[in-house]
């Protein structure tokens, strides 16, 4: 690309700027790369969010729809970001691998599940617990939430029970029971929302099996639910029960649901530490930065010839004009031309250089010639430069003619064609 200004041409250096585009596209294709392989790796039908029957996803897109915001994490660590006011946390069945450990020879299962419950119920937030795989007992609050079966109890039909509406909001639809549901080992500090006797036949007064209660755990509330058939696609595409979806929400506008209990954890790389410090900001300075850097390093936009000292600035065959234009795109004002072209010839030629400067016909047209535009003055500085090569010549020759002198030999008389046969 070239831009014309006066009819001087100058040839502008866009290999800088290719180079950092070039390095640019090169990284954040390998970022994508990596985000695409990560998320392969998460796609699996553990997931609670499957579209499957047996999935979860008409019921966090019934949330979306409503204006809440649902975020699918699979970082175990991220709920401590959240902010607990305005967050419910979803813990949906599966069983977290490796979290357990033995303490004075007692295995205990869901000790890193629960130190999180438990710190994000203290920052006030909202947990729903559904279907869970192993007893959750915390000491230092005094509850714990635990599934009862009874082996080889008949397989019952599925069944839809009422709330409670003393404790649930007025217009709260049933709950659908899938055949042989578990229910909760509650106690009175629970608060049953969904139960039924033991026996159908039984009368009210009898102990009832509770299959989602919740409780009030220091500035949080914990809601637990013994099956998650009553929020699978498969129930929510015939009951979508809005009242009920809205309770477990609680009123907060984010849904944060984990999916780690299933499998799926996030690739600790560079993307998973972007997302996990927030340092999306840190990294387009970055990015910003390292163009800018790439930028500078790459020169100025003018071309440059070789930086050699010695290089000629005009080539054997150059005419004037293609010698200044080599000279314009050495990225110097137009007003330093002349004096560049002086410098260099300092440099190549002190002598003559000095000659010309001291002389006192030659010094006022270099003064002259200096002040000159770029092509005038480069001209100028041609012919005082020609005639003192020519002055130098000429003393030279004339040197040589005083030393024949000097040593008795004299100059050949010249003779004519005619002269040479007479003789």
């Amino acid at each position: 690309m070239s831009e014309n200004n006066s009819g001087e041409s100058t040839g502008l250096n866009w290999r800088g700027p290719l180079l950092a585009a070039a390095v640019f596209a090169g990284i954040f294709f390998v970022l994508l790369l990596m985000a695409h392989q990560n998320q392969a790796n998460t796609i699996d039908m553990g997931s609670s969010l499957r579209q499957d029957p047996y999935g979860t996803s008409l019921l966090f897109d019934a949330y979306q729809r409503s204006g809440y915001q649902v975020e699918r994490s699979q970082d175990q660590d991220s709920l401590s970001d959240r902010d607990a006011s305005r967050t419910t946390a979803f813990f949906i069945g599966g069983f977290s691998a490796g979290d357990w450990e033995t303490e004075d020879g007692k295995f205990q299962i869901g000790v890193k599940l629960l130190g999180r419950l438990e710190k994000f119920l203290a920052r006030g937030g909202r947990v729903v617990l559904v279907q869970p795989a192993w007893k959750l007992s915390s000491q230092s609050q005094g509850w714990e939430v635990e599934n009862q079966w009874i082996q080889g109890e008949q397989v019952s039909d599925p069944a839809w029970i009422p709330p409670d509406l003393g404790a649930m909001p007025a217009g709260s639809e049933a709950m659908y029971l899938a055949a042989r549901a578990p229910w909760l080992k509650t106690d009175a500090h629970w608060t049953a929302l969904y139960a039924r006797p033991v026996d159908p036949g039984a009368d009210a007064g009898s102990s009832g099996r509770v299959y989602l209660a919740m409780l009030r755990v220091g500035k949080g509330e914990l809601i637990a639910a013994s099956q998650e058939s009553f929020l699978l696609n498969e129930a929510i595409k015939t009951h979508p029960n809005p009242v009920l979806l809205d309770f477990l929400a609680g009123g907060r506008p984010v849904l944060w649901v984990d999916e780690t209990l299933h499998g799926l954890h996030q690739e600790q790389g560079a993307l998973w530490l972007v997302q996990r410090y927030r340092l999306q900001a840190a990294l387009l300075l970055f990015w910003a930065a390292l163009l800018t850097l790439l930028w500078s390093l790459s020169g100025d936009l003018v071309r440059r010839p070789p930086r050699e000292w010695s290089a000629e600035v005009v080539r054997n065959g150059e005419s004037t004009g293609v010698a200044g234009q080599r000279l314009l795109q050495r990225s110097i004002s137009p007003e330093r031309v002349a004096a560049e072209c002086w410098e260099q010839f300092e440099r190549r030629s002190p002598q003559d250089a000095k000659a010309i400067s001291t002389d006192p016909g030659w010094s006022p047209r270099l003064r002259a010639a200096l002040a000159k535009p770029p092509l005038p003055g480069y001209e100028e500085l041609t012919e005082l430069v020609q005639e003192r090569r020519a002055t130098a010549k000429g003393l030279a020759h004339l040197a040589q003619a005083e030393r024949g002198r000097a040593d008795g030999i004299s100059p050949a008389p010249k003779t004519t064609p005619e002269e040479a046969r007479i003789a």
